[in-house]
């Protein structure tokens, strides 16, 4: 199995910028964290490596996704950054719809219509927001549509993820083709012929192709793909006890009295890694003491 990786580049002598993502194992691990069932991680894999590829896109911070919608799945929420790291979780891992009219996952069914949410943190001032409504929940058609929209960067993007019968992850992969601005009409025809016929991405990740070879698969040779960075891909969740212990603290010390009282001990769960942190009476007597000191 290739392994996780991100890789960005440009074709047609800089007329064409292009990402692509190899997330099988980043997809499998989030699978396993938050037992996910099969349209729920089809859903989930699409929105965290789309979301991985746009962490490239920025040379620090954080890009932060949501997709609200009123089908069964609920809302999705992904993250990551420039290095390389990405997590992500749903609000209902456990949906089950019939497959489609194509005989694949209905993600569309199971997200329904609703709204995609991008927030983009450069380390410094106000965080860019934006949200256009979906159009049609397959994630990729409704990224696709962002970047075009609300971006105004004319964009392609390619997303799936391939789910075995036992709710294991055979492959997961992307790309995104953007044009740069000046390029020729006859460059953008060329590659939207070359991108309309290109086999569904999952299955050219399950065939071994790593990130760079999607690269070169989604622009062709004529494209003659330039490949300027390659990072391994990742899951990585920033959640911790001390931080758990530092939102504890935060509540007050009327809150922790009400806990100790009503509860003995207070259990959080990491939405994002469903990591557990308890904290025993002791150790909120403790919190307790130390905010009671001036």
């Amino acid at each position: 199995m290739q392994a996780d990786q991100l890789a960005r580049g440009t074709a047609y002598n800089g007329q064409i910028r292009v990402y692509a993502a190899v997330s099988t194992a980043l997809v499998q691990e989030l699978q396993r964290r938050h037992q996910l069932w099969p349209v729920a991680t089809a859903a989930l894999g699409r929105t965290v490596t789309v979301t991985a590829m746009m962490g490239l896109m920025q040379d620090e911070g954080k890009v932060k996704v949501q997709i609200k919608g009123d089908g069964a799945l609920g809302y999705i929420v992904a993250d990551a950054d420039a290095a390389g790291h990405a997590r992500g979780y749903v609000h209902q891992p456990h949906v089950d719809r019939p497959l489609n009219e194509q005989g694949k996952l209905d993600v569309a069914g199971a997200i329904g219509s609703g709204f995609l949410y991008v927030f983009k943190d450069f380390g410094a001032g106000e965080p860019y927001r934006s949200s256009v409504p979906l159009v049609s929940g397959e994630i990729g058609e409704d990224f696709t549509y962002y970047f075009t929209v609300s971006e105004q960067t004319p964009s392609a993007v390619g997303v799936g993820v391939l789910v075995n019968p036992d709710l294991s992850v055979q492959a997961s992969g992307g790309w995104i083709v953007q044009r740069m601005p000046g390029a020729d009409e006859e460059v953008i025809t060329q590659v939207i012929e070359r991108v309309s016929r290109l086999p569904a991405v999952s299955s050219m990740v399950a065939e071994g192709l790593s990130a760079e070879q999607l690269l070169a698969q989604v622009v062709g040779p004529e494209g003659q793909v330039r490949v300027h960075q390659v990072v391994p891909l990742s899951f990585a969740c920033s959640c911790s006890r001390e931080r758990v212990e530092n939102m504890l603290r935060g509540l007050g010390r009327d809150e922790l009295q009400t806990i100790l009282r009503e509860q003995g001990s207070a259990e959080v769960t990491c939405q994002f890694c469903n990591e557990r942190y308890v904290f025993e009476r002791g150790e909120i007597e403790r919190l307790l003491e130390d905010l009671n000191r001036p």
